[in-house]
């Protein structure tokens, strides 16, 4: 085991003679080359801060500055009068007072020109007018807004060399707010409810509402975004009930590859590609989000996808995050192992984590007492894991035991059921396959990391990731490049296992020892016991709807978006009979360190389709109208003009001011949960959930909406295209 290997890095026993030292060589090369590995981990990002720090500008740029600047400042007389009011001036040759004020100058200069680049990008990057374009088509300003935001852009952007050029979140006028949500709700109520809500948000808008707004006002003056650092506390941190289901969130392998069957090899794989992309994050050197090649996004959410854990506490859990971290933590039948991923100073290769986790797969040790449900406290409410975790975890081989799976770089299940999509049997796979990546056993998955790579025993993957420390795209990202480097750029052998050869000196890994009391496997039992029963209530279901997909949607010239969103609410009204109020994720990484704001999708203009579809009117017409109207919300979310998140912030400083109001309360939620993910021209998952204890819902029987709502309104296109034909 590597920990034990260095420990003997040297013995000494004591003889008639003295001290005798016997060194082991091997062990010393691996500390020598651990230390090497780390300083060089801190001179890149030393490196990356600086680069990032003068972007748009650049080293090179000033060595061009300096050097131009002392050639040819022969002509101007500049140097040599400041130059003449140093002290120092005496002692220098007239030669090393050139280079000097050359020096200072040239600096100088540079400083200001990329000072002006940044500011001047950030004033250009604060105009969104252009998300406003018609799909497909700019118009002239906005082509030449996008040729100033090239030219005042650097050349080669790491991932991170934009953040001090993107805007901050800018805080929307009450008035415009109110107005926002007053249209929101008008589809949900009937007239003399919505008069009441409308004589709330008058009274709001000239009252309280200018007081709170002038707090928020200066919160944006004074930090890098209004909303993300309180949406992360209040949203997330602070929540006390289980982030297993109600915010974890899942991502899926493929559906219709097998690279191979061999879970080992799976593992060997992605781990070796999870660490390569971890390589680069560290490194800077993944290039930014950017929107039509040209418009940078916030990479503030990328800073802790590694080496993170959420840690429970009684009030509020927190984020903690380590700089680096080189083991990953490994859970198989109910045992726990550290797995260090580092030998000779190298990143282990894909064979040599196979071999890894074929030596744990092969471990026939039984798990200690309390051991295989422990994982369990990550799944159940906070306030008893935060407990039990002060009490039963805080020393001893408990507390190392915990520190290696909280310090990991992420949290590896070796999941010992069979999960793929059967084609036989598509519904029961995909919601059995589903269901096990979202909550598993609810004791297999250590809920509280960044993110879990889990593996089954066939050798299909998928993540399970924690929600606070970033949204479903960041994840998205890494799971892209997991899913391309796989069976693509590493590869498999003929027989199933990753390519290469095993390491015949590789320290193996490394068992992780508990001594939990029957105290605290009583807290784990009952953590279990509120977990599976949340687990056992989610109605799961996921359609691979292959009918069509966004290819045939767009030669309808409808953005797919828009068409889904309208096809759910057609399924829902179908389902229930009303509509309700809708929450539809937008991100706002436009902004400096923006997350997400909500588009309310349940619209009139929408509202006005459905009841024209369910009446046998409905036209072609009316399902662009709004389709455009949601985009136009979507467009308004993207550009800090939402609604939510602003009313979230005023109702937090209401709060504390002790002020009450009225209108801030009224808040509703109801339906279905649904993702959908467009894969392709041809192809669009559909993820739904809902609660069996709720007598109103059924995935299955909304799936089968969704699915005919689809259908019916691609008629619609059809028909017109049927009709133009005549």
């Amino acid at each position: 085991m590597a920990e034990a290997h260095q420990a003997v890095a040297f013995q000494f026993t004591v003889t008639p003679d003295g001290i005798d030292l016997q060194l082991c060589h091997e062990a010393l090369r691996q500390v020598y080359l651990s230390g090497l590995h780390s300083w060089k981990k801190r001179f890149i990002r030393f490196k990356n801060g600086v680069m990032t720090g003068v972007y748009p500008g650049s080293p090179s740029g000033l060595l061009v500055v300096l050097v131009g600047y002392i050639v040819f400042e022969s002509a101007l007389q500049l140097i040599s009068h400041l130059i003449a009011v140093f002290p120092c001036s005496k002692y220098v040759t007239e030669e090393g007072q050139r280079i000097v004020g050359g020096v200072l100058i040239g600096t100088g200069l540079w400083i200001a020109v990329t000072f002006v680049m940044r500011n001047v990008l950030k004033y250009l990057l604060s105009w969104h007018s252009w998300m406003f374009n018609r799909h497909g088509s700019l118009s002239l300003k906005t082509k030449l807004w996008l040729m100033l935001v090239k030219v005042f852009s650097g050349p080669k952007p790491m991932l991170y060399s934009f953040q001090n050029s993107i805007p901050r979140l800018p805080v929307p006028p009450i008035k415009d707010t109110v107005r926002r949500y007053l249209e929101s709700v008008h589809p949900l109520m009937d007239d003399e409810q919505y008069k009441r809500m409308e004589g709330l948000a008058k009274d709001f808008e000239k009252n309280l509402g200018p007081k709170l707004q002038w707090y928020l006002k200066l919160k944006s003056w004074w930090a890098s975004n209004y909303v993300s650092d309180w949406w992360e506390e209040y949203i997330y941190l602070r929540g006390r009930g289980p982030i297993m289901v109600n915010s974890n969130y899942y991502a899926m392998d493929f559906l219709y590859v097998i690279p191979t069957t061999r879970q080992a090899a799976r593992a060997g794989n992605s781990i070796h590609a999870i660490m390569m992309y971890r390589r680069k994050l560290d490194r800077a050197q993944i290039k930014p989000l950017m929107v039509l090649n040209t418009i940078p996004m916030c990479s503030s959410q990328y800073e802790r996808m590694f080496n993170t854990s959420r840690v429970p506490g009684v009030e509020t859990d927190v984020l903690q995050h380590m700089n680096e971290s080189k083991h990953i933590a490994v859970y198989h039948k109910g045992r726990f192992f550290k797995v260090w991923l580092f030998y000779d100073g190298r990143l282990l290769l894909p064979r040599e984590i196979e071999q890894q986790i074929e030596r744990i797969l092969a471990d026939k040790s039984e798990p200690h007492p309390g051991e295989e449900l422990l994982a369990a406290l990550t799944a159940g409410d906070r306030d008893p894991w935060a407990k039990a975790r002060s009490q039963f975890f805080s020393q001893g081989k408990n507390k190392q035991s915990l520190d290696s799976v909280e310090k990991a770089a992420f949290f590896v299940t070796l999941d010992d059921t069979e999960q793929r999509y059967d084609p036989e049997n598509s519904v029961q796979s995909l919601d059995s396959y589903g269901k096990s990546l979202l909550h598993g056993k609810c004791y297999d998955r250590w809920f509280d990391k960044s993110f879990n790579l889990i593996v089954f025993k066939n050798g299909t993957m998928g993540l399970n990731a924690e929600h606070s420390w970033a949204d479903a795209p960041i994840v998205g990202h890494l799971w892209e490049h997991v899913l391309s480097s796989d069976p693509v750029r590493l590869g498999y052998t003929e027989d199933g296992h990753c390519k290469g050869n095993p390491h015949p000196n590789l320290p193996g890994p490394q068992r992780l020892q508990w001594d939990i009391p029957e105290e605290g496997q009583a807290v784990i039992n009952s953590s279990l016991k509120v977990a599976k029963a949340l687990a056992d209530d989610v109605d799961m279901h996921i359609i691979p709807f292959n009918d069509f997909g966004k290819g045939l949607i767009k030669k309808c010239k409808t953005s797919p978006d828009g068409f889904i969103q309208i096809a759910l609410q057609l399924a829902h009204f179908r389902d229930k009979g009303k509509f309700c109020l809708t929450y539809e994720a937008s991100m706002t990484r436009l902004f400096r360190e923006g997350r997400t704001e909500t588009v309310r999708s349940c619209t009139t203009q929408t509202c006005d389709f459905v009841r024209a579809m369910m009446n046998d009117k409905a036209t072609l017409k009316l399902l662009k109208v709004a389709a455009e109207k949601h985009q136009d919300l979507y467009r308004l979310a993207m550009t800090g003009k939402g609604i939510d998140r602003h009313l979230f912030c005023l109702y937090l400083v209401s709060k504390y001011l002790g002020e009450d109001s009225a209108f801030l309360k009224e808040v509703a939620d109801d339906g279905y949960g649904v993702s959908y993910i467009i894969l392709g021209e041809d192809l669009i998952n559909f993820h739904i959930s809902s609660k069996h204890s709720s007598p109103e819902t059924d995935s299955h029987r909304f799936g089968s909406n969704i699915r005919q709502a689809m259908l019916d309104m691609l008629d619609l296109f059809q028909f017109d295209n049927k009709a133009s034909n005549k």
